[in-house]
């Protein structure tokens, strides 16, 4: 990034002096940390070197790859989400979905930093392959489940790969774009839910009413990789030309690879780059806290089951544990130290957090709530289930496009976090059966409209706080802590429901019984 022109700058520039991508520049202090983790960044290299190789052509596949790559992921969101309600109804275990998608939730989360990691260290190319894999061997096991713990096994390996695809479109956005456009162009990679809230729908509709769920999710065990073939050519076209080309400075001599160690020694230093050991302290924290949540109403005593509360207390007992290895022991902590003292990037984790905190503690049981409180046909409630989805795309290309020109998204943040807050307001209005269909579709269009401006803002604001070889990380760290929040939301979803759920009706009675 370049700063020759704040010499010749006045005493006080205006933002429309600064070049187009200038930021701050690196505190000393924080220069000589990223130095010493030069061995985390070999990746950022390759990238950088492989941006000096586009040409107009090749950037135009990169572009349509990035495309073909972010319709695949919008179509999978919208028809495989109504899958699951049928998939676990078909073993009789409608209401484990809250658990499943609470421990979806948190491989979700959990798995971003290390896609992350292994973005930086390797290349982009390579992460995509990893995501293919594990997206890919998912949806295979999910097809053919024959009962709901293989299910859940799959759903928790496609999460992998679902995650990746997600962090790795952004991460490559940022790469490729400056600030300007950043917003911009990141929102409309979300584009395709537009188109698919409707394509999706029937999708999803026609597979229930005349095929099976397990082909609605072992299609994409196909289109996936067709989908996502171009982008990793072009990646791994790039990477290749910039090596011939000598555009790779290589690494140090302390950091070349030494190929004469030990397997086991080599698996330790890959797992100290992953901090693979925080976290699995925090998935296993927050999985131990949240599952009870779920689990206790169909255990034997429900809360006064001891192993409920034991999993709790376990779980409240390993986060201060995770906060010590991270502080004192990691050697690549999954929050370093920069980040948490960075306000931009702790404020848009704790907003990500609490968003996606309200909106799965209501989401996660809605779509089966209007199919029985709604005399509304399939495709409808299809339909409705999208609705929150279009108007989050929408107005998130809307606040990218302002922000352009703007310049500030401190505004466009607050602004959507107030009309979020609304929209989650007027639910509690609008339960039971007895709420309006415009009152209950109104609910989520203002939350999606919230919604929109805020996650473009808080992303782009955490983004522009930090140099480019930290994009990565804390692209990554700030979706875990909106991940976790997810999680949370569903957790307490299911609590809920478990405890204000009327019990069954009792059996009728017996003719014998009729007698008397």
């Amino acid at each position: 990034m370049s700063y020759e022109n704040e010499k010749s700058a006045p005493p006080v520039p205006s933002l429309h002096d600064l070049p187009e991508d200038a930021i701050p520049k690196i505190d000393p202090s924080l220069a000589e940390e990223i130095q010493e983790e030069e061995d985390a960044h070999l990746g950022v290299r390759t990238v950088e070197a492989a941006e000096r190789v586009y040409g107009r052509y090749s950037k135009w596949f990169l572009f349509i790859g990035i495309g073909l790559a972010s319709y695949i992921y919008s179509l999978d969101g919208q028809t495989t989400y109504n899958y699951l309600a049928f998939a676990t109804s078909t073993f009789d275990k409608h209401g484990l979905i809250s658990t499943i998608q609470v421990a979806q939730s948190i491989i979700i989360a959990c798995g971003k930093p290390v896609i992350a990691k292994v973005a930086d260290v390797s290349s982009r190319g390579t992460s995509y392959i990893v995501v293919l894999l594990f997206y890919v061997l998912g949806y295979i096991v999910i097809a053919s489940a024959n009962g709901v713990g293989a299910l859940a096994a799959g759903i928790i390996l496609y999460a992998i790969g679902y995650t990746g695809l997600q962090l790795l479109s952004q991460i490559i956005i940022a790469d490729i774009t400056t600030l300007k456009w950043r917003g911009f162009v990141s929102s409309m990679t979300s584009a395709p839910f537009i188109i698919n809230a409707f394509i999706g729908s029937n999708i999803s509709t026609s597979m229930l009413e005349h095929s099976t769920w397990r082909w609605g999710y072992g299609m994409f065990a196909i289109l996936v990789p067709a989908s996502l073939s171009p982008l990793i050519i072009t990646l791994f076209w790039a990477e290749r030309k910039a090596k011939k080309l000598g555009l790779v400075r290589p690494p140090p001599k302390r950091l070349e690879p030494a190929f004469h160690i030990a397997l086991l020694r080599k698996v330790w230093l890959y797992a100290e780059q992953l901090d693979v050991v925080g976290l699995a302290i925090l998935g296993t924290a927050v999985a131990l806290i949240l599952l009870p949540l779920t689990l206790a109403q169909g255990a034997k005593g429900q809360w006064d089951n001891p192993s409920m509360i034991a999993m709790i207390v376990v779980g409240c007992v390993l986060l201060p544990v995770f906060a010590v290895w991270d502080i004192y022991f990691a050697k690549r902590p999954v929050f370093p130290r920069r980040f948490l003292t960075n306000r931009s990037v702790v404020f848009a984790a704790w907003i990500g957090f609490f968003d996606f905190f309200s909106f799965y503690m209501s989401f996660t049981y809605l779509y089966s709530f209007v199919l029985v409180t709604k005399s509304w046909s399939l495709i409808d409630a299809t339909y409705f289930n999208q609705t929150q989805t279009v108007a989050l795309t929408v107005f998130g290309i809307a606040a990218g496009f302002a922000m352009r020109f703007l310049r500030r998204y401190k505004w466009v943040l607050t602004c959507g976090l107030c009309i979020r807050l609304l929209g989650v307001g007027l639910m509690i209005h609008s339960r039971g059966a007895n709420a309006s269909d415009a009152e209950i579709v109104w609910t989520q269009l203002l939350q999606g409209i919230g919604g929109g401006f805020a996650s473009v803002a808080s992303q782009v604001g955490a983004q522009a706080s930090v140099p480019h070889v930290d994009v990565a990380m804390v692209t990554a760290v700030v979706l875990l802590w909106t991940e976790i929040g997810g999680a949370v939301g569903s957790g307490v979803g299911a609590f809920t429901r478990s405890c204000f759920q009327p019990p069954p009706p009792p059996p009728p009675l017996s003719l014998s019984q009729s007698e008397y």
